[in-house]
């Protein structure tokens, strides 16, 4: 019986690290007592760098080389989604060429992002820079947010096993980093304080090696959906990552996990969790009685880029592949977003 494989991944972040930058530009944001509890959250957020496609040059008058940030006049949605459509798909080919293999024989191409709009857009772009076939079959997942990648290995698995001989190329990217604004709310400040810039690149087909993709489950909080939100805005994208998400979990994700995993999670040893932020990875590992060391692999993807939306769980996946794990392990990756939705896969090492 035929069964799909995640045979190789491969990451890439810009050359830009920012992580100060942009701590120094939440604390120029929030300037009255509510600083203390800033620098508190970011003290404790784990993170140690985060990656932009923007150049870093701050000044009294802005925070990058290209005058994008300028205080008081921050970019309008349009202006945004041109630098999208000038970096994306740059990220996305460093990404996919980062996986050394030959593509020319790649039969379908997913691209999943949140954070641009263009069209033609990065899908048509790597057909051409990758010398892909014109007639390669591509699918576009957009606007998902940070479950998006779970949902793109789903339907690569549900192409294999429909075409044996199909060879598909999930790609994520995120210039996440194109979407700051200036608000004095603490919420927004916290949210953007953890995300940085991001792609991934995962080849799925029927070779027997990597890791087999065996089944998917999405799990809805319909309770919590106000939690998680992702807008269209004026200034650029609006998002929405409330601070009550870590309790949300805690509440719902041990039942969440019994109907993921039935029969029980202890033999599960590959923890692929999409690291959100430090308390989304606490709040897992104390709800679910992981081991201690369960998420160190996300937890190191957290430390290196931040939060990069839909690729982080394939850098955590990456870092598995390469890491090495015996035959027969079983694993679960786990990535939440809006809705409050937590999507999941299970895969076994082979």
């Amino acid at each position: 019986m035929t069964r799909a494989h995640l045979n190789a991944a491969s990451v890439a972040v810009p050359d830009h690290e920012v992580h100060g930058l942009f701590k120094d530009f939440a604390r120029r944001q929030i300037t009255d007592r509510r600083r203390v509890l800033l620098d508190r959250m970011m003290e404790r957020s784990g993170i140690e760098a985060r990656w932009s496609t923007l150049t870093p040059a701050p000044s009294e008058a802005g925070m990058d080389a290209e005058g994008f940030y300028r205080f008081g006049s921050f970019p309008s949605t349009a202006e945004r989604m041109r630098v999208y459509d000038r970096e994306a798909t740059t990220l996305a080919e460093r990404a996919a060429r980062g996986l050394g293999t030959d593509l020319s024989g790649v039969t379908h191409l997913l691209v999943t992002s949140c954070t641009g709009f263009a069209a033609p857009g990065v899908d048509l772009q790597l057909v051409d820079r990758l010398g892909l076939d014109p007639g390669v079959e591509r699918t576009l997942i957009g606007f998902m947010g940070c479950y998006a990648a779970i949902n793109a290995l789903r339907l690569a698995r549900q192409i294999v096993l429909a075409e044996p001989d199909a060879r598909v190329l999930c790609v994520s990217v995120e210039l996440c980093t194109l979407h700051l604004q200036e608000t004095d709310d603490l919420e927004t400040v916290l949210s953007f304080s953890i995300f940085g810039d991001g792609a991934a690149a995962a080849l799925v087909t029927a070779d027997p090696f990597g890791f087999s993709l065996d089944k998917f489950r999405t799990q809805v909080m319909p309770d919590e959906r106000s939690l998680i939100t992702w807008h269209v805005g004026d200034q650029g994208f609006d998002m929405v990552l409330s601070g009550e998400v870590p309790s949300a979990l805690k509440r719902s994700l041990p039942e969440a996990a019994r109907a993921i995993v039935p029969e029980g999670h202890e033999e599960i040893g590959l923890w692929a969790v999409h690291p959100g932020g430090r308390s989304i990875l606490d709040v897992v590992e104390a709800s679910l009685a992981l081991p201690s060391d369960a998420l160190l692999p996300s937890r190191e993807v957290l430390r290196r880029f931040g939060n990069m939306s839909s690729p982080t769980v394939l850098f955590v996946l990456e870092a598995m592949l390469r890491a090495g794990a015996a035959p027969g392990t079983p694993g679960l990756a786990l990535a939440f977003g809006p809705g409050l939705t937590a999507e999941a896969m299970r895969f076994t090492a082979v």
